[in-house]
């Protein structure tokens, strides 16, 4: 019975998903080209509002908890753990107040109503995963904007996603990418937990009335550290709350 309800509910959340994003296009690329680019970013964070709260729709809920305050007027690199892409929705949306942005393959930035169009104009890096030199320049532009813009980008070193609470060892590349071209910069590393539950296989089915919840845990000052240690420290920050 209970995997009646999460295909019957999933399927109402998929059918409004879909409508929102090409409802939010149309707004996007009014707001980008007659308004601006914080005019967009206001648009941007009303679709991500609307995908995630549009979880109720499921019986499903989403939940920031603050351990400690993040610091005022310094760009942010949020490191976080990698379980579903809706991951994403909740990071743009509970974290709007830091701007951010993301490193994504390539082949997003076309195709995909809203969130293509957000990719190609919001600030994102997209990347190509098999030509190393064009990710590197794309990772290190988009650090630089972040830092004269006090934005935040939001990394997942597991690389790809573990829908369970199992971790996967944290990669440094990105990291010792972002702290070099981000030198002000501090690390905030961010334990999501259940949207692995939530969106266990592909994009669908969905698992209904599940609690999901975005947790963002103790600053960490990136100088006198090197990129293994600071991977090493978020890693075990957010082992402590996934795994518990």
């Amino acid at each position: 019975m209970k995997k009646i309800i999460d295909y019957i509910l999933g399927a109402i959340y998929m059918l409004y998903f879909g409508i929102c994003l090409c409802i939010f296009h149309v707004v996007q690329v009014i707001a980008f080209n007659v308004f601006g680019r914080k005019a967009h970013q206001n648009s941007v964070n009303a679709l991500n509002a609307c995908l995630c709260y549009g979880w109720l729709l499921t019986g499903s809920t989403i939940n920031r908890k603050k351990m400690h305050d993040i610091p005022e007027n310094r760009a942010i690199i949020f490191v976080a753990n990698h379980q579903s892409t809706f991951d994403i929705p909740g990071m743009i949306w509970l974290l709007r107040k830091y701007t951010p942005l993301f490193v994504s393959k390539k082949e997003l930035g076309k195709g995909i109503p809203s969130i293509s169009y957000n990719l190609r104009v919001g600030g994102a890096a997209l990347i190509d995963r098999k030509d190393r030199t064009q990710a590197l320049k794309e990772i290190i532009r988009l650090g630089k904007y972040a830092s004269e813009n006090k934005f935040a980008v939001a990394i997942f070193p597991e690389g790809t996603r573990s829908r369970t609470t199992n971790l996967k060892t944290f990669a440094t590349g990105g990291i010792s990418t972002l702290t070099r071209v981000m030198p002000n910069s501090i690390i905030v590393p961010v334990a999501i937990e259940n949207t692995g539950k939530f969106n266990p296989t592909g994009f669908f089915p969905l698992t209904s009335f599940t609690k999901m919840t975005w947790t963002t845990l103790a600053p960490i000052e990136p100088n006198g550290k090197t990129p293994e240690e600071i991977a090493k420290l978020c890693e075990s920050a957010i082992r402590q709350v996934v795994e518990k």
